[in-house]
């Protein structure tokens, strides 16, 4: 038997507290999104590779209200053992409303341009390994009919640009492939939402410049939460983004190519 069927015991959460299986939970908008949930009672199981940071992260969410707290060590570019990992999240949740991926990496778009290897990396991290992550968890909520996958992309993926279109081909094909499962799953009564953060005041963007000004992850996670709650298909947030990405996909290529974006 798979481990999608072994994990299916669990029937639909239709009253209580949320489950929430969160994959990269140590990000700077997971934390934010996290405590949020964890306010509302919501059991939550998360994922992280950093021991000591994820044991910190599920203390404080105990603190905050959390109804159920489990956490799991993993190193999500390992696609040998998603099966095994989500099988066991989703057991210990004693099933799943919300599967909430945020693993990614910026990279370094210079190192990427001179190295293959680098590049590999980050399309390997930022895609391949969701999309496996996505594969298991889709077919899962589609034979309980329930759940929302929620998945963190970027508006960097809305057009290749010359300052890091390494990781914005990863977000690409990131968001290429939830519009597609989004269109073979949504009738089976599963939600898949894209959410598309602008520069967002986190770690990994904690060197670049001018960060001091990027939006507030709190804020950000308050929408996110929102959108999840409405069943969104798409999060731009904030939602300026939305805007300034439409126009940003119209310039003509002829003139596109000659700015320094």
């Amino acid at each position: 038997m798979s481990t999608v069927a072994t994990a299916l015991a669990a029937q639909p959460n239709t009253s209580g507290p949320k489950k929430i299986l969160v994959l990269g939970a140590t990000s700077g908008i997971a934390e934010a999104t996290c405590r949020i949930w964890a306010s509302q009672g919501a059991a939550l199981f998360l994922v992280a590779r950093n021991a000591e940071k994820l044991a910190a992260v599920a203390q404080d969410l105990r603190t905050r209200g959390a109804s159920f707290v489990e956490t799991a060590v993993a190193d999500l570019d390992d696609t040998e053992q998603h099966a095994t990992l989500l099988s066991h999240a989703v057991n210990s949740l004693t099933g799943m409303d919300i599967a909430y991926l945020t693993h990614g990496v910026l990279g370094d778009q210079a190192q990427a341009e001179q190295d293959f290897n680098t590049t590999a990396h980050i399309l390997y991290t930022n895609f391949i390994a969701p999309v496996s992550l996505l594969t298991w968890l889709a077919n899962y909520c589609v034979q309980r009919h329930h759940g929302t996958l929620a998945v963190i992309s970027s508006v960097a993926g809305d057009r290749g640009r010359r300052s890091n279109y390494v990781y914005g081909s990863s977000k690409a094909g990131l968001s290429a492939f939830l519009a597609g499962l989004r269109n073979r799953i949504d009738r089976e009564g599963v939600t898949v939402l894209t959410i598309k953060p602008g520069p967002t005041r986190t770690a990994m963007t904690a060197g670049m410049p001018k960060s001091e000004k990027f939006a507030d992850p709190n804020a950000v996670a308050k929408s996110i939460v929102a959108a999840i709650a409405a069943k969104k298909d798409q999060l731009y947030v904030p939602f300026i983004w939305a805007p300034i990405m439409l126009v940003i996909r119209t310039i003509p290529e002829r003139v596109f190519k000659k700015l320094n974006l």
